[in-house]
């Protein structure tokens, strides 16, 4: 039996189940909102779907006890993000949020793994893990595998590749500070920096610009539309597949750096970065071989989302 508490019921949290509801992620669903008619509502509409569905989910509106007995908590709830807005600004805002929420579902008696996808996704995963004193490997968030998914979107769309085929991850802060270790990525198992020296027809240039372009991606839908939230509810999906299946896959989640790249990055900090997601959570953390460069950049990002918790208040 496997059972997932949903909270928060905004357009995250309903995108993703949404996409459980589809891909027939869990038997037991959960949803719980401040507001308890939405989430109601919410129960409700996915409910009159059912039928329609290769499923037989429990979808119904409930509260924190109803954590106690569940496998995973996703919280994705939160203030949104505004136009302009960092998601470091995000922090103080959340972080309140957040004391209303944590220790009342460890109080139920949960015992199973948290994935956090709460923005800043980053701090607010290390926020979660303070607050709940949960073991390191079972406090999680999305980290960047969102944009380590448009990463792959882009180079294969650049390539004319199957994005499938595209190996490479966006690691460090999800947000601002987030790089491409393009000593990394291959396409197949030919390294990408090869193939720019094999064919003309490619530069570093535009890889630059790819960068960027995932790096941007978010500020470009929230001023298109408002808000960004396919993507990711499908990304949580991901990720809790990885966890209820034991797929020891490799994902680029937001885990606690630790005995991970030396002395160069700060311990204790939350940041994106491949890691093994089976049933127990982040049980393993990938060190890639990177170049000097790229081992600034990641020191760099976690340097300043540990500064940014550190200054917390809690």
């Amino acid at each position: 039996m496997k059972k997932i508490v949903l909270v928060g019921t905004g357009m995250v949290g309903m995108s993703f189940a949404y996409a459980a509801l589809n891909q027939n992620l869990c038997d037991e669903l959960v949803l719980c909102d401040i507001n308890e008619k939405r989430a109601k509502g919410e129960a409700q509409d996915l409910n009159h779907g059912l039928a329609f569905s290769k499923t037989s989910m429990r979808i119904y509106a409930g509260t924190y006890s109803d954590c106690k007995n569940a496998d995973i908590v996703v919280i994705s709830a939160g203030v949104g993000q505004k136009p302009g807005e960092t998601r470091l600004q995000l922090l103080q805002k959340n972080l309140e949020v957040f004391k209303t929420i944590v220790n009342p579902i460890v109080e139920s008696g949960f015992d199973g793994i948290f994935l956090v996808a709460t923005n800043p996704v980053d701090i607010m995963t290390r926020v979660t893990r303070k607050l709940s004193g949960f073991p390191n490997n079972k406090v999680i968030g999305t980290g960047t595998t969102l944009d380590s998914a448009r990463l792959r979107y882009l180079v294969g769309e650049y390539f004319n590749i199957d994005p499938r085929n595209i190996h490479g991850y966006v690691i460090g802060e999800h947000g601002d500070s987030e790089f491409v270790p393009w000593s990394q990525l291959t396409l197949g198992t030919k390294p990408v920096l090869d193939e720019l020296m094999d064919n003309e027809k490619y530069s570093m240039d535009d890889l630059v610009k790819i960068e960027e372009s995932v790096r941007h991606a978010a500020y470009e839908i929230i001023e298109a539309k408002g808000a960004t939230y396919y993507g990711i509810g499908i990304a949580i999906c991901r990720v809790v597949r990885a966890i209820l299946q034991d797929e020891n896959s490799i994902l680029t989640v937001s885990a606690r750096i630790e005995n991970t790249y030396g002395k160069l990055i700060p311990c204790k900090v939350y940041v994106g970065n491949p890691c093994i997601i089976n049933k127990n959570g982040a049980t393993r953390q990938i060190d890639l071989s990177l170049d000097i460069r790229e081992m600034k950049k990641l020191s760099e990002s976690c340097e300043l989302l540990d500064k940014t918790f550190n200054e917390l208040e809690f």
